[in-house]
């Protein structure tokens, strides 16, 4: 592969959010879980290292810190946004986005997914989508 690999490394923070809860309601996750996500989740820090085509991302909000890590081309185990565990696909949509499939492991659910890209301003848009509804959040560097 010729191209650059897009570094997405580096401390974030939230700008913008649109939709998260309409994302949770989608998942099925309750009303009181939802309330406490969505305030939990407005001000997430997101810190990000790569080496190459593998990423490591630490989510930390009020009420918890998540932590992932994946290589661009290889299927691994993650949890979607309400918790319940799948095998995720990410793969490189555009030379600066990744694009991530999910599938449950087990039980029923709408199609989860999600991508990261990097804009040519230097943001970070993360969107994850649920069925049909979309949730967009844009992160700056700190």
């Amino acid at each position: 592969m010729e191209n650059k690999i897009p570094d997405f490394s580096g401390k974030w923070k939230m700008k913008s959010s649109a939709n998260f809860e309409e994302l949770l309601k989608a998942l099925g996750v309750n009303v009181f879980v939802r309330k406490i996500a969505v305030a939990a989740a407005s001000s997430p820090a997101v810190e990000i290292t790569q080496q190459g085509e593998s990423l490591s991302i630490k989510t930390s909000t009020n009420i918890r810190t998540t932590f992932v890590s994946f290589t661009v081309g290889q299927s691994f185990n993650e949890t979607t946004v309400d918790g319940r565990p799948c095998m995720s696909f990410p793969a490189w949509a555009s030379q600066s986005k990744i694009s991530c499939e999910q599938t449950l492991q087990k039980g029923e659910g709408p199609k989860t997914a999600w991508t990261r890209q990097l804009t040519n301003d230097g943001e970070l848009i993360l969107t994850m989508t649920a069925g049909n509804v979309i949730c967009t959040r844009v992160y700056e560097r700190e």
